[in-house]
């Protein structure tokens, strides 16, 4: 009650004297980071809907991992220039330019569709197993050839233009849940599928590592969550009304599996 008398009082003395008061509050650090979200259809957030206007062809939606670290942890500015079917090639010469020397967290997931991840599965799920098999190892050769140096070239472009930055390479999901019942592909086929994108994976690790930046892997985080899986699947299936959401992470997935691996290494 005392304490209640003492407050009157000083707001009158202060009201007398044309003095005003503001109630403190607690201080809360405002992010200063400025952000840019580089990479291809899982970067974009295909298969997650709600795609903003903007965005057009490639599909950038609210909600991806970038649009929800933009959401959630509000950086000082934000900008997606992610887009559906991008390749090393295409990040390069139509997204880096994105970048400048004030800013200071950088996240990019691109590598698949050099190797051709979509052409992959269309021949694994069209024309069989021996084809699928045979299909995947030529892009692991491949993989194994041209990656590396092709993932070198972007990180030497992203270290360029964003000397400062903190950059954040995101891999992506093994696709299939093994040793389940489960209808489509054969075993073989899905076995071969996870083997690919396995090397994919280690191949961006080891040269995001090479490179001086952080690997964010999804892997662990999907299993359970997969094609074949028993729990919520993170990926879509094949889609025949809709291709381009084929194999790709669903909202959940974006929100469950990207989002928190994202959040966790980006600091």
């Amino acid at each position: 009650m005392r304490r209640s008398r003492l407050a009157t009082l000083a707001l009158t003395l202060a009201a007398s004297f044309g003095v005003t008061l503001t109630l403190a509050t607690p201080a809360q650090a405002a992010p200063t980071d400025r952000y840019v979200a580089l990479g291809d259809s899982y970067a974009s957030g295909v298969g997650a809907d709600s795609y903003t206007s903007e965005s057009g062809s490639c599909l950038r939606s609210t909600n991806s991992y970038p649009a929800l670290y933009n959401t959630n942890i509000r950086p000082a500015s934000y900008r997606s220039v992610a887009c559906s079917g991008a390749t090393t090639t295409d990040v390069i010469n139509n997204q880096l330019s994105a970048l400048s020397s004030t800013t200071t967290l950088v996240s990019v997931t691109v590598g698949g569709n050099d190797v051709g991840f979509s052409s992959i599965m269309s021949t694994c799920v069209l024309q069989g197993e021996t084809q699928c098999v045979a299909a995947i190892q030529a892009a692991e050769d491949k993989a194994r050839t041209e990656l590396p140096g092709k993932l070198a070239n972007v990180y030497n472009g992203i270290r360029s233009r964003a000397p400062s930055a903190r950059v954040v390479v995101v891999g992506y999901p093994v696709f299939y849940q093994l040793g389940t019942v489960c209808v489509g592909l054969s075993a073989t086929s899905r076995a071969k599928i996870n083997e690919g994108i396995n090397l994919v994976d280690d191949i961006t690790r080891t040269a995001a590592t090479s490179a001086g930046f952080t690997f964010a892997d999804v892997r662990s985080i999907f299993v359970g969550h997969q094609l074949c899986s028993y729990g919520e699947k993170w990926l879509h299936a094949l889609n025949v009304l809709n291709l381009t959401k084929s194999y790709h992470p669903t909202a959940a997935g974006q929100s469950g599996g990207y989002y928190p691996v994202f959040r966790s290494a980006a600091g």
